[in-house]
């Protein structure tokens, strides 16, 4: 909608906005542009190209669990900084700053409540929280998430979505990865099924260990996986590497995933996996 406003000698042209601004959200695998409701409504995969974008914990849940109901687990654990770290800025500063940004308590969120009405917990983690960054908050909430899934005799997905280790926490960071596998080899014993379901990026530390111990592993859509990134990699054996090299395709083509599933048909996938290896109608 435009008027004109003549203004001395020349003419004018105001264009009053009909959209809010964040309306229209780029793609950026093409360039194209998006209307945000249109993306909402498509679990944020972009219909034309199936780009995943990047989405939280908050809704993983809301796509996963029936009617969005489910328990929270852990949220009363919270991160200290035992090693009193300070970079550019202190530890401590960096935590607050994070969880006012993004709304979230740390990297990873505990959920438990039915998909399709099967009973399960997940584990998600969020990239918005320091880079969904592994650190001793992360390691105790998915390890309660495998205790009860172990005591509850119900099927565990973890949802990865990380950087790696969290630097800030040193050593503390690193046993995280022996504290989950040694969790999650309790839960093999027992024969409750575990889904890895890696988004992008999973990267570091994760991969090395409960990301890729699944039962089942699983990926989105053109998902970045690895230990350490492309450009890591390039430098330290000096040559170029293969086309599509750590994306999902890549990785499936090379006997480390499973299976790819688009986000948009995730849950019914799922159920459909779950019920085959719990022996469920």
């Amino acid at each position: 909608m435009s008027w004109f406003k003549r203004k001395d000698s020349n003419i004018q042209t105001e264009t009053k906005k009909e959209m809010p601004e964040g309306v229209w959200v780029k793609v950026p695998t093409t360039g194209e542009t998006i209307h945000r409701r249109e993306l909402e409504d498509n679990l944020w995969v972009d219909p034309l190209s199936g780009y995943h974008f990047r989405i939280g914990s908050k809704e993983y849940f809301s796509i996963i669990f029936d009617k969005n109901e489910y328990e929270v687990l852990g949220e009363e654990i919270q991160s200290v900084d035992p090693l009193e770290f300070s970079d550019r800025k202190k530890y401590t500063e960096r935590l607050e700053e994070a969880k006012k940004k993004s709304g979230l308590t740390d990297a990873a969120k505990v959920g438990v409540g039915k998909m399709n009405g099967l009973d399960l917990v997940v584990g998600c983690m969020d990239f918005g929280f320091i880079g969904g960054s592994m650190g001793s908050v992360v390691g105790e909430r998915l390890g309660i998430a495998i205790d009860y899934a172990r005591e509850h005799k119900v099927p565990l997905i973890i949802i990865s979505q990380t950087g790696g280790a969290r630097m800030m926490e040193s050593v503390l960071s690193l046993m995280q990865m022996a504290k989950t596998s040694a969790k999650l080899a309790q839960l093999e014993e027992e024969g409750i099924p575990f889904i890895s379901y890696m988004t992008n990026p999973t990267t570091g530390g994760v991969t090395a260990s409960y990301a890729m111990l699944g039962d089942f592993n699983v990926a989105e859509p053109g998902a970045l996986i690895a230990f350490a990134g492309p450009r890591v990699v390039r430098q330290t054996i000096g040559r170029d590497l293969p086309e599509g090299f750590q994306t999902a395709e890549y990785l499936l083509e090379h006997g480390f995933l499973d299976f790819i599933v688009s986000r948009t048909s995730m849950k019914s996938k799922l159920t459909k996996l779950l019920k085959l290896i719990t022996h469920k109608k």
